[in-house]
């Protein structure tokens, strides 16, 4: 058996895999925030090139990846598919544990399958500079890491809380030519409005998106770039799940349960839809934080996708885009809402939702560093504390369960949040 399983080159795919043509009923579609009507391809143009929201709104089960693409993509990808042997044993589980490893990306994370095409895209119309919201940071750096590349600059407003725990992120964006803003700033009017209400406001993502897009429309040489929720950014990050695929072929399995974590839905989305949509036999679990707890509590309408009001409404499990969630550890699991065909999927009971407390991810994370070796992300450990209640769950059922989950990054620059675990100093919000 061999533990680890990795492809080659050639073996990246060559399209990603689109769900919207798979979808047990149309995405309903977007409302502009103005005037509550379906928006249009000319709608969007402030903010994003033309290729992308052609993707955002195409029904083609497959949509070619650019070679150029392709070609950065070899930097990090194929990414390793990991049999977790040493977890099982220490569960004494007859499971078998399967992660994709993303973590081995520059960034650190699964973020730059998406940041590379849309850099790639906007630099081909002449975009000179794009704006983005950041939580933890993994979304950020992927995006500076992405325009560095193809000589373009980046504006990062990144939720103020997170900008003050994890400052290695900030320099890791800064290091490839980022300006990083704390969110929310002086900078924007959506900004200024809250620090009016609350100057000690920890900031959201909601409220990061706000500036970030506010940004973008005040400037001309300017785009809005954005790392989940958006059809065309979990079509990117398919290209971890058809590669988990072929590597599951490789090693004569077939999933039984497939799990990842959920904060706007890209990373669950990246591994899973290509099992669900393309007709595998697989339960599928979205695991979000007990102190943001989207599709396990929120109500499905339509909502902004932003603190201040000014993206389009989409149809999506919501808590309010006013919730400013705990300022808890997983700082890209804090949204108040959620990719909109994802919603569609646990609408209609195709995918599941679990909500777990903070402190229960962290012992499972600290187990899977314990015996893997890897210190997971700690978005990621809310992903491995399902994965582990699964494998308990199949040694009590005395049944050989297969688990395939998304390790999306790694948590060497969240070594802070797990100093608090080992004091003790880490709370359930």
């Amino acid at each position: 058996m061999n533990r680890k399983i990795v492809l080659d080159e050639e073996d990246i795919p060559k399209s990603w895999y689109n769900i919207l043509s798979d979808l047990p009923e149309p995405l309903p579609p977007p409302l502009h925030p103005a005037t509550k009507e379906p928006i249009s391809p000319d709608d969007l143009a402030p903010l994003f090139p033309r290729e992308l929201i052609m993707q955002e709104v195409s029904q083609e089960r497959w949509i070619r990846i650019p070679e150029e693409v392709r070609d950065v993509y070899k930097t990090y990808r194929p990414t390793p598919l990991i049999r977790a042997t040493r977890l099982e044993e220490y569960l004494k589980t007859p499971a078998r544990i399967y992660y994709k490893y993303e973590g081995v990306s520059p960034p650190g994370s699964h973020k730059p399958n998406t940041a590379i095409p849309q850099a790639f895209y906007n630099m081909k119309e002449g975009v000179e500079r794009l704006t983005t919201e950041t939580g933890a940071g993994q979304w950020g750096s992927a995006l500076c890491y992405a325009t560095a590349l193809f000589g373009m600059k980046c504006t990062v407003y990144m939720v103020r809380v997170s900008y003050n725990q994890k400052p290695y992120r900030r320099i890791l964006m800064e290091t490839w030519g980022g300006e990083v803003i704390p969110s929310p700033s002086n900078r924007t009017e959506s900004g200024k409005k809250v620090l009016e209400a609350d100057p000690d406001s920890p900031g959201s993502l909601g409220i990061a998106i706000s500036e970030a897009v506010e940004d973008a429309a005040k400037n001309e040489d300017t785009k809005y770039s954005l790392g989940s929720v958006l059809n065309h950014v979990l079509l990117h990050q398919t290209v971890i799940g058809l590669e988990a695929m072929k590597q599951m072929e490789i090693a004569e399995d077939e999933p039984d349960i497939v799990v990842g974590c959920v904060g706007g839905g890209s990373n669950f989305a990246g591994l899973a839809y290509p099992f669900i949509g393309l007709g595998k036999d697989v339960k599928a679990i979205a695991v979000e934080p007990v102190a943001c707890p989207t599709l396990t509590a929120g109500r499905y309408e339509y909502d902004f996708g932003d603190n201040a009001g000014l993206t389009p409404l989409l149809k999506m499990y919501t808590l309010g885009h006013d919730f400013v969630p705990p300022p808890i550890h997983a700082g890209g699991l804090r949204y108040h809402g959620d990719a909109p065909s994802l919603c569609l999927l646990y609408k209609h009971g195709l995918i599941e939702a679990r909500a777990v407390k903070q402190v229960p991810t962290f012992d499972a994370g600290m187990i899977f560093a314990r015996t893997e070796g890897i210190v997971p992300a700690p978005e990621s450990n809310h992903a491995i504390r399902v994965v582990i209640d699964e494998a308990l769950k199949a040694k009590e059922n005395k049944e050989e369960k297969v688990i395939l989950f998304n390790l999306s990054g790694h948590g060497y620059f969240d070594l802070a949040a797990y100093d608090d675990y080992l004091n003790d100093r880490l709370a359930d919000t």
